[in-house]
């Protein structure tokens, strides 16, 4: 009978040790837990100081919003009337050929900094040596 009563102690010590570990995680996790919570409630109080300052704006902000989106309809409104007037319909005059510049032809300065000079008239020169270049 004595080692009945010898495990029936050791198994109670060992039930009591294994809740003791149990709390002490258990503890642990919710003391983290705890901080973190502390951490967000301030991290809370900061935004709503912060938010606190634009709210006047932000009510400014979305009465212009509904005063703008009362008007939309009048503006679609009007926009359909601009874009009726301002279709493009093709007159009877013909085929356009491609539009030519107003200024005649533009020179290229790209001839120039290889030292091609084309000769009066249109036609191709030779290039013209470069000064700098020892020949």
């Amino acid at each position: 009978m004595t080692t009945q009563i010898v495990l029936s102690v050791v198994v109670i010590v060992l039930l009591i040790a294994g809740l003791a570990f149990y709390l002490y995680v258990v503890g642990s996790q919710l003391t983290r837990v705890a901080t973190n919570l502390e951490a967000c409630a301030e991290l809370v109080r900061t935004v709503e100081r912060n938010a606190s300052v634009i709210q006047p704006g932000v009510e400014q902000i979305n009465h212009t919003g509904g005063v703008i989106a009362g008007a939309l309809p009048l503006l679609y409104g009007m926009a359909e009337g601009i874009v009726v007037g301002a279709t493009y319909e093709p007159g009877a005059a013909g085929e356009r050929g491609p539009a030519r510049p107003a200024s005649g032809r533009r020179r290229s300065r790209l001839h120039d900094s290889v030292g091609y000079v084309p000769a009066a008239g249109g036609a191709a020169s030779q290039p013209q040596p470069d000064p700098q270049v020892p020949a």
